[in-house]
């Protein structure tokens, strides 16, 4: 029973996370670049590896506080092949916002890939900043 209800709490956690993508220019200049560490698959928290499960077959963004950490999650949707990577190119706050920018990067044309459709996402680990998240 308190399993459940600690799930329950955690999932109103997603849903009281704000994600916008509606941002003026002004909101979105860097303060500070932050620290970040991208999270290994077994060290996903089990709510997030729910939702991405959930998500994976469309594009999706969502971010996740546990109290202490920010988690940023995106997601790419379904790719026709393997190998494909993100990349995170920029993670910093700024005054109304913390700003991620990640790229899709896909196989070379001299890579060997997988013929099975991939769902790639990652998710970074950051201070928790009590800040909405700006997906760039």
């Amino acid at each position: 029973m308190k399993k459940i209800i600690f799930v329950l709490c955690l999932l109103m956690v997603f849903i009281f996370t704000a994600c916008s993508s509606d941002v003026e220019e002004e909101n979105e200049d860097k303060i500070r670049d932050l620290e970040f560490t991208v999270v290994d698959e077994q060290d996903i928290p089990d709510v997030i590896k729910q939702k991405i499960e959930e998500s994976k077959m469309e594009p999706f963004k969502f971010s996740f506080s546990d109290g202490q950490y920010l988690y940023i999650v995106v997601g790419y949707g379904e790719q026709p092949t393997g190998g494909y990577s993100i990349q995170v190119k920029e993670v910093y706050e700024s005054e109304d916002y913390v700003v991620i920018l990640t790229e899709l990067l896909g196989p070379s044309k001299d890579d060997t890939v997988t013929m099975s459709l991939s769902y790639p996402f990652i998710v970074v680990k950051t201070e928790d900043l009590s800040l909405p998240v700006y997906y760039k």
